[in-house]
């Protein structure tokens, strides 16, 4: 069973010159965790995004579980852009090593971020993958 689902999709949505300078490496990413955060109120509460050198994350709690939300857009000039959207599920090192807790297929955090993105029309080409 996977611990990441992640959704690929192109838009011309968000405006990434518009977002923070990313310090560590200039990726784009914050645009898309905005538009999640604001759309998770007030089921789930979503974390400020912060930098990474891989683009941005925040930290959302479902269901008493920690999860992190990486996002990360091409560098592409053009007015579509690819985004990714990684979904990871936090796990102890104990349920790790005991391979417990991993992310299910129905997992509710996942799946719910999942269909905000399928939900908006101006995404498109969206693919799932997970991973271990």
């Amino acid at each position: 069973m996977p611990t990441t689902r992640t959704i690929r999709f192109t838009t011309s949505k968000f405006d990434v010159s518009k977002e923070r300078r990313n310090p560590v490496n200039p990726i784009a990413g914050e645009s898309l965790l905005r538009w999640l955060q604001a759309r998770a109120r007030p089921r789930f509460e979503v974390s400020e995004p912060d930098a990474e050198d891989w683009g941005w994350y925040s930290s959302v709690v479902c269901n008493g579980r920690h999860y992190l939300l990486g996002a990360s857009a091409s560098d592409d000039e053009g007015s579509e852009r690819e985004w990714v959207l990684q979904i990871i599920k936090q796990r102890t090192l104990g349920e790790r090593l005991l391979g417990r807790e991993k992310m299910a297929e129905n997992d509710e955090c996942a799946s719910f971020f999942q269909r905000l993105l399928e939900s908006e029309a101006a995404f498109k080409g969206i693919a799932v993958d997970e991973a271990q």
